[in-house]
């Protein structure tokens, strides 16, 4: 199922958070919004998810439009944001099979894929503890793990290996390949030049709201005459590095 978003605004009042952006992002590839604290992802983000409604423009996900039919939209999403918070009386394996229920999974297919993601994401250690008392980097994989639960067409990750120890960053990347090998459309968002650099096929690059270029890294090499990202991005904003 392709993305398309187009001329996505969002306004906060007299304030424009995201201005008229337009990207896809097609089964099997992984699409990298990189930018500052601030840019507009985590807005745009949440537009596609359906948490926030755009100002103006256009979400479709495999023809879908999300005004038109939320339901169906969300239903083909799973959407991980930067602030999701664990049920912390539930165990990672109880707060798996509670959102299967909730997608509406049939017992014995939402069984096998709880047992799976456990031990896909390393969870078998701590899938009977409390989340109150799980740490970060396993909250962070059990939050993964209930994002790509029901297998959803379009996976929509803000910051996923934000704030993470390098184990836990790992898991979450080798996750995340997994889900494109297995045709799966990826939008992620970050501030890491070389985690996008790693993992994307494409990358938008944005700044105050705006998309500011777009593709390939290869293609955002050429057209800025860099040799790196970093240096791409802060010649696009207009801060380039000194010499």
């Amino acid at each position: 199922m392709e993305l398309v978003v187009d001329g996505l605004v969002r306004r906060f009042g007299a304030v424009t958070a995201v201005d008229r952006v337009s990207f896809t992002v097609r089964p099997g590839e992984v699409v990298g919004l990189l930018g500052p604290n601030g840019a507009g992802k985590t807005t745009t983000l949440r537009m596609i998810a359906g948490i926030l409604p755009p100002s103006e423009g256009v979400i479709r996900i495999g023809g879908l439009d999300i005004r038109e039919r939320p339901l169906e939209v969300k239903a083909r999403i799973g959407f991980l944001s930067g602030d999701t918070q664990l049920y912390r009386r539930l165990t990672p394996r109880e707060l798996l099979f509670y959102f299967g229920r909730l997608y509406q999974m049939e017992e014995a297919r939402l069984a096998r894929r709880v047992e799976q993601l456990v031990r896909e994401l390393e969870i078998t250690p701590f899938a009977s503890q409390q989340a109150g008392t799980l740490s970060a980097g396993q909250k962070q994989r059990t939050n993964i793990a209930r994002a790509f639960l029901h297998e959803p067409d379009l996976l929509v990750l803000d910051e996923p290996t934000s704030a993470l120890d390098v184990v836990s960053g790992r898991f979450i990347v080798e996750a995340i390949r997994r889900e494109k090998a297995a045709g799966r459309g990826i939008l992620f968002s970050t501030h890491i030049m070389g985690e996008a650099e790693y993992l994307c096929d494409r990358i938008v690059l944005m700044h105050q709201g705006r998309a500011v270029d777009a593709g390939t890294l290869p293609e955002l090499l050429e057209r800025s005459r860099c040799k790196n990202l970093t240096d791409a991005f802060l010649q696009h904003i207009g801060n380039p590095r000194p010499e």
